[in-house]
């Protein structure tokens, strides 16, 4: 099965993948205290903004697998999603 190569596609792959390192990073660190525990304890320690930039190189390793399948257009919408999580981390870092 052939992936279509979309913008659209690449958009919601590179949304999805950071927060399922987020849940990753969770499970195998806090698993004892609830995920809005974690939450708030990040928010608490300005950590949110750290984990974030730190999971969010899972995007790199999408953007060259989508390059080398020579899926332009769905590595085009990882770069988007990348840059609307730098977005995030700015004002996480800056206004939380």
């Amino acid at each position: 099965m052939k992936i279509k190569d979309h913008i659209l596609i690449g958009l919601a792959i590179g949304l999805l993948a950071p927060s399922i390192g987020i849940v990753i990073f969770y499970y195998a660190n806090f698993d004892m205290k609830g995920f809005d525990d974690f939450l708030d304890l990040s928010i608490r320690q300005k950590l949110l903004s750290p984990l974030l930039s730190l999971c969010c190189v899972i995007n790199l390793a999408l953007f060259y697998l989508f390059i080398q399948f020579d899926h332009f257009f769905s590595a085009r919408g990882v770069i988007l999603s990348t840059f609307i999580y730098g977005l995030a981390i700015v004002l996480l870092k800056f206004f939380l």
